[in-house]
């Protein structure tokens, strides 16, 4: 067991950094809009990028995980985020204006093309390492978590950065991808296969056809989980690039004050999920409803925050999202894992996970596009997506407390 904590903490390393790598940005985009003469959709895009380029590689490195071995991708995924890293310090650092900002996107780029290889795949690995589905409840509440506390910490340390040096949460990325590696190369190893597993050499033929039936067979519980999880994703990046830009332009809040401030619902959010991945057990009828009251509290907050413009209760309502969204996250992380079987199960949660990344490319997109056109109409779109995610939670989500392998029904 302590050689399994042990692998625990180096995986759960790895959403913490991807993170960072993306969130410790959004702080500081008006200084980079600023610095290199863009607009806030041309700023955006630096998040978007990522997580855009991501969507499609996901699914390819589910597949190769399950092929090859989950270590053996994301040991590779780690370096190729890395140098991503290093193109945005050295455009940053040699280049001004539009010539700099573009090979910052190509670095982007390359970011997001290692992201897609790394945290997704850590999903599935839990699974792989736990056999019992309450140890992997709870360790998975605990990579939630994990990719929470860097959320939290991200807008802290990135405002930090910022004071310092414009660009110098672009060199804080390769330098945490590299620790990541080691730790995963030294701590972290492939569990041994099961004798009833299937060979590796399955062809890609009998692979997709396995995937098909898969989504064919449960595909209505499936794509609900898809699309709760890019709801969450589009939502608390929407937020967070809102208030980035608002607490700026409209109340003047810079450096770590700034950052403290994002900091209050993405540590509500850290907390609750926390909290959900402790409780929630192989209790799978618990998860949906614990899923469905976070989507529930998701939106009503962006309602309420659609009639609220004060800084006060707007941050104290957006920090109600984030504890929805805490709360929600752990529970379909579980119900999607547990669901599949060990062969699948990487290609299955990377299709999550791309949903996932669907949102976070799309939430400062969208917002960008709506924040000069109402405070109403902002928050509004996300309290509707909100809705949409409670309504799958409840109507397609059904899950049966059955201890078999497949133990979501609809």
């Amino acid at each position: 067991m302590k050689n399994k904590k042990w692998e625990l903490v180096a995986l759960a390393s790895i959403p913490l950094i991807m993170t960072l790598g993306n969130s410790m940005l959004l702080p500081i985009l008006p200084q980079i809009s600023r610095q290199l003469g863009i607009t806030a959709f041309q700023v955006s895009m630096i998040i978007t990028v990522y997580g855009l380029v991501a969507i499609p590689m996901i699914p390819i490195a589910g597949y190769l995980s399950d092929r090859f071995g989950r270590k053996k991708i994301i040991l590779p995924s780690l370096l190729i985020t890395a140098v991503g890293g290093t193109i945005c310090v050295a455009a940053s650092w040699f280049m001004e204006g539009l010539s700099a900002y573009w090979i910052i996107l190509t670095g982007r780029l390359l970011q997001g093309i290692g992201a897609a290889g790394a945290f997704p795949i850590v999903l599935p690995f839990i699974g792989d390492l736990f056999k019992d589905e309450t140890e992997v409840s709870k360790n998975l509440g605990l990579i939630e978590t994990s990719n929470t506390f860097g959320k939290v910490l991200s807008p802290i340390l990135g405002a930090y950065l910022g004071t310092l040096l414009w660009f110098a949460p672009f060199i804080a990325i390769p330098i945490l991808c590299l620790i990541s590696f080691l730790m995963v190369l030294l701590l972290v190893e492939n569990p041994k296969p099961e004798k009833n597993e299937k060979p590796e050499n399955t062809s890609l033929r009998q692979f997709t056809s396995e995937i098909r039936d898969i989504l064919h067979e449960k595909g209505r519980w499936l794509y609900s989980i898809f699309a709760i999880g890019g709801i969450c994703m589009f939502v608390t990046f929407g937020v967070l690039f809102y208030l980035s830009e608002t607490l700026e332009s409209k109340y003047n809040l810079r450096g770590a004050t700034k950052g403290f401030v994002l900091a209050i619902p993405l540590s509500l959010l850290c907390l609750s999920s926390y909290g959900s991945g402790k409780i929630i057990g192989k209790n799978k009828t618990l998860m949906k409803w614990l899923g469905f009251s976070g989507m529930v509290l998701l939106t009503i907050s962006m309602v309420l925050t659609g009639f609220n413009k004060g800084i006060y209760l707007m941050v104290g309502f957006l920090s109600l999202s984030g504890v929805g969204i805490g709360v929600a996250l752990p529970c379909m992380d579980a119900l999607i894992t547990e669901g599949i079987e060990k062969d699948n199960r990487g290609t299955i949660t990377s299709l999550y996970s791309s949903m996932r990344f669907i949102g976070v490319a799309l939430g400062p997109l969208v917002i960008s596009l709506l924040i000069n056109k109402g405070h109403w109409l902002t928050f509004g779109t996300m309290a509707s997506v909100g809705l949409v995610g409670g309504l799958l939670t409840l109507f397609a989500v059904t899950p049966s407390n059955s201890d078999q392998g497949d133990n979501i029904k609809y």
